[in-house]
């Protein structure tokens, strides 16, 4: 089968959908609001996900999502001067680990979401 795909586009709940909406807008996410279906779409450069008014804690809890950057230490200095820890209430950036593919740091949203924010090594 070949596939001409254009987009995935995962699902992720929010405690408090305000919050979450402020929050991915302070890290520069565009906002489509979708309001008979209560989420929201928020994208950067054409990659994107929906946030839902929604939430189960045994689904938020395990949700995960891999966003790939050049420049990973530019792009924690870039979050880390946000000051995302101290404005909203469980969001929490880890330090780069090193590991033998590449290398990621972690941000867990307000609700909970974990991002592992990586950069592959190029070299095989």
């Amino acid at each position: 089968m070949e596939y001409s795909i254009k987009s995935i586009r995962p699902f992720i709940g929010a405690k408090d959908f305000e919050t979450s909406r402020n929050f991915y807008l302070d890290l520069g996410f565009n906002e489509f609001q979708i309001p008979e279906s209560k989420m929201s779409f928020l994208s950067i450069k054409g990659f994107g996900f929906y946030l839902q008014n929604a939430f189960v804690k045994d689904w938020v809890d395990n949700s995960m999502l891999f966003l790939e950057v050049e420049n990973l230490e530019d792009h924690l200095d870039q979050l880390t001067k946000l000051n995302l820890e101290e404005k909203y209430k469980g969001v929490r950036i880890s330090k780069i680990h090193r590991n033998d593919w590449g290398n990621e740091f972690f941000l867990h949203d307000p609700s909970g979401v974990l991002w592992h924010i990586g950069e592959f090594n190029t070299n095989p």
